[in-house]
């Protein structure tokens, strides 16, 4: 759209079924390229994207056009085709997903943390960090979605 300028960026997390360690660490660079492309094959910028074998983080700069839920069921529907087409993994992921704004002053950060995941998780679960962002951000939440 002319004359719409948009500074809408998302960090998006979200784990495999059942929290499964299915993504093997030799595919991990790949998917994660997927993924970028993914984002901009639908009007987004992927300015990050990391995670372990259980989930992944990406950090979305989103178009006027793109919304929050339809980033992130693009990025989770075709990147789960193509690790069961193209690396014939039995990898599900999630229902859900997590989204937290990020302001620009923070992008640096974000982009950091998501680069350093499997350092990050020597020390802490994947359920710790996710309870942390929704701490952080207010989001009231269920422990059974989290934890089961």
């Amino acid at each position: 759209m002319p004359h719409t300028y948009v500074s809408a960026h998302i960090h998006y997390v979200f784990s495999t079924k059942n929290r499964v360690h299915g993504i093997p660490a030799r595919i991990q660079p790949d998917l994660w390229a997927y993924i970028g492309g993914i984002a901009r094959a639908n009007a987004a910028k992927a300015l990050a994207v990391g995670g372990t074998d259980n989930h992944v983080h990406v950090l979305l700069g989103l178009s006027s056009i793109v919304s929050i839920a339809s980033a992130a069921q693009q990025i989770k529907g075709a990147s789960s085709r193509w690790l069961h087409e193209e690396h014939h993994l039995d990898c599900e992921w999630q229902e859900g997903y997590g989204a937290f704004t990020v302001g620009i002053s923070q992008i640096p950060q974000t982009i950091q943390y998501i680069c350093s995941q499997p350092e990050h998780h020597r020390k802490l679960s994947f359920e710790d960090e996710f309870v942390a962002f929704l701490t952080k951000h207010k989001i009231e939440y269920d422990p059974k979605f989290v934890f089961g």
